[in-house]
């Protein structure tokens, strides 16, 4: 007995080819667009972070920090206390590494440590700097110094 072929049912079906190479193309399409999104996308956010964080201007001697020399942060946000004197070495009771001489005696003190500048350059100099204040124990004003100019 010969079955026909019309009523014989397919155990298993055959995929047009044509269909799966286009559904995967589309996907290859998107996949590359997200993945070029997101780089695009933190790309930018990286970029704006930076700008909104100031430039560093780099500051490697002592002898690069002639009169008029400004270095550290652009970041006035974030660093928008300043204050002036000569820097010395030296904190109280553990609160900073420098601080800085201001008219007035040992009370008018400035006690400073840096995140962002290396203030062993300007050891002895007549500096303004710029920074975020925080609370002390011992200090009269703790500064975190982002940015400073040598006034002499």
């Amino acid at each position: 007995m010969e079955k026909d072929k019309n009523t014989e049912e397919e155990l298993v079906k055959k995929f047009d080819s044509n269909k799966k190479n286009f559904w995967w193309g589309k996907l290859t399409v998107v996949a590359i667009l997200m993945i070029a999104l997101g780089a695009g996308s933190g790309f930018l956010i990286v970029k704006g972070t930076a700008q909104q964080a100031g430039e560093i201007k780099e500051v490697t001697s002592a002898s690069g920090t002639t009169k008029g020399t400004i270095f550290g942060s652009n970041d006035t946000k974030t660093f928008k206390d300043t204050a002036e004197g000569v820097l010395r070495e030296g904190g109280i009771d553990g609160e900073g590494q420098y601080h800085l001489e201001r008219p007035g005696g040992q009370s008018q003190n400035v006690y400073l440590t840096s995140s962002v500048v290396d203030l062993s350059l300007v050891k002895g100099k007549k500096i303004k700097v710029w920074g975020e204040t925080f609370d002390a124990e011992k200090a009269g004003w703790l500064m975190d110094v982002g940015r400073v100019e040598v006034l002499e």
